[in-house]
């Protein structure tokens, strides 16, 4: 692929959405064509299923749907928008990829991994990440964060337990694939966040 794939993991009220906004800043100003989207959605397609998993009304959504779910979204996505735009030379920004799938429906859910493997290798390929940005925090301050923000989505609505599970998850998948994790603490002021953000970027851009 010609372009670079950078995605943007972490859990509920690190503050993705204000520091994807800045990669995304910072890279353009770099003379970089980027795409910015988002998993599960980014298609028209796409969207409607994130709809169905994040409407808090579904609670009957099994664990083994959900996960089929984010992997069908995720096949559409591949297919008619990321790898077109990697092939075109774009660099793609993309809102969480498939180490949320692990963190949320392996490390929350508890669908072994193993699960999880089977379908990355049909969906993806070889295709990963070039690099992977995880904001990190504690579990009972992102959430204080996100409670300030909106009416909780079915995701949000779980329990402390459930979102301890996915940040050990996060954190242990940063430590397995350190080559392409840097994990960014998310807790400080913003522009104390993205300073961090920014000298792996400057990293990035100098490999280039």
């Amino acid at each position: 692929m010609a372009g670079k794939f950078i995605t943007i993991e972490g859990s509920e009220g690190v503050g993705k959405s204000s520091n994807i906004a800045f990669i995304e800043n910072y890279l353009r100003q770099a003379g970089k064509d980027i795409l910015l989207t988002r998993e599960p959605g980014g298609t028209e397609l796409g969207e409607q299923l994130r709809g169905i998993l994040l409407d808090a009304r579904n609670k009957s959504i099994s664990d083994d749907t959900e996960l089929l779910l984010m992997f069908a979204a995720r096949a559409q996505h591949l297919d008619q928008l990321i790898k077109p735009a990697l092939a075109e030379g774009k660099w793609v920004i993309c809102d969480r990829f498939t180490d949320a799938t692990y963190a949320y429906q392996g490390g929350g859910r508890g669908i072994p991994e193993s699960r999880i493997e089977t379908l990355e290798r049909w969906v993806q390929n070889d295709l990963q990440p070039d690099l992977t940005f995880l904001l990190d925090m504690p579990v009972e301050d992102g959430l204080k964060r996100a409670g300030q923000r909106s009416e909780p989505d079915r995701f949000e609505q779980e329990k402390l337990e459930f979102f301890n599970h996915v940040r050990n998850s996060y954190l242990a998948r940063a430590q397995k694939y350190h080559a392409r994790f840097r994990v960014i603490d998310a807790s400080p002021q913003l522009e104390a966040v993205q300073k961090q953000i920014e000298t792996v970027l400057v990293s990035l851009l100098e490999n280039d």
